[in-house]
């Protein structure tokens, strides 16, 4: 019914052989792989390449498919999050070219998603950001349908840090500004990759999105989030957002898992469930970072199969 897995960005170190062979050996159905550009990473989480799209020929594609058959693990997506709609129109544009490899790469694959971000100019509002939207993404969503493959736009504000304030870097962060997305390319290639931890962090219900968008659940993303009441108290929600907030592992945080897997069930939405890691708690060292990955499976159980 759900097909428990997680994001490989947690084990950036790692092959993506070492990768899929870890979750086989820890009873996970499937891995949403990492594919950015080789490279030098520009935040934390981001950089992490397990599938490289600049070399995936027939060969390595072969290959790739040969390892998750052996492993009994499939890919539930492939995940590139960069900033399409940044200001730097020459670094946008390498963005976009690359998210349009990405999905070529997957079609190759046979991978059905792709996971990224809408992108967004922080400096920008909501409505200069539609705009460009609307010129920038039906090019994307374009070749989305010709390879037949779907794109998943995580929901995360990307507005944490000074360089991403005030607006953030990812323009889909609410359901009203979905909806205003989904008018204004109502395709069906195009939809989310849900994390509900981003909701509770907005003080927004994360439970009700499930049943309002229930046609546009592509993937799902299993991160907790733990909001500190006494420090929100003190700096506002004007504040950077990790000034009152943690990342944390399903379970530690604040996220109502019940109600949140009640909801998926409830809706009838078949498919890959995967939990992200970015909990500072369990980074110092590689056992912690495992350690994290199988607490967090061992939690989850009690709502899967």
């Amino acid at each position: 019914m759900l097909d428990l897995g997680f994001v490989s960005a947690i084990l950036a170190e790692k092959s993506f052989e070492e990768v899929i062979q870890f979750a086989s050996e820890n009873q996970f159905k499937c891995v949403e792989m990492m594919c950015w550009p080789v490279g030098k990473a520009e935040r934390r989480y981001a950089g992490v390449t397990h599938i490289n799209v600049d070399e995936t020929d027939d060969k390595k594609a072969a290959e790739i498919n040969s390892v998750l058959k052996q492993n009994n693990v499939y890919v539930s997506g492939l995940g590139y999050y960069p900033n399409p709609l940044e200001s730097d129109e020459k670094q946008a544009e390498f963005y976009i070219e690359d998210i349009k490899k990405v999905i070529r790469t997957a079609a190759k694959l046979e991978i059905p998603v792709v996971n990224t971000f809408i992108g967004r100019d922080p400096q920008k509002s909501v409505e200069d950001n539609l705009k460009k939207f609307a010129q920038t993404w039906p090019s994307i969503i374009k070749v989305a349908e010709e390879n037949n493959i779907k794109i998943g736009i995580e929901n995360c504000p990307m507005l944490f840090t000074r360089d991403e304030w005030p607006g953030g870097k990812n323009l889909a962060t609410t359901p009203a500004i979905w909806k205003k997305m989904f008018e204004i390319i109502p395709s069906e290639a195009l939809g989310l990759n849900y994390d509900p931890s981003h909701m509770v962090w907005q003080q927004m219900d994360e439970v009700k999105p499930i049943y309002d968008f229930k046609e546009k659940l592509f993937h799902i993303h299993l991160k907790d989030v733990k909001v500190y009441r006494d420090k929100l108290n003190e700096v506002g929600i004007m504040a950077y957002p990790l000034d009152y907030h943690s990342p944390k592992i399903p379970g530690l945080g604040d996220v109502d898992w019940r109600g949140f897997f009640s909801a998926l069930t409830s809706v009838k939405y078949r498919g890959p469930v995967c939990i992200e890691v970015e909990d500072k708690a369990f980074e110092g060292s590689e056992e912690d970072v495992k350690s994290a990955i199988l607490t967090s499976r061992n939690y989850l159980k009690q709502f899967l199969a």
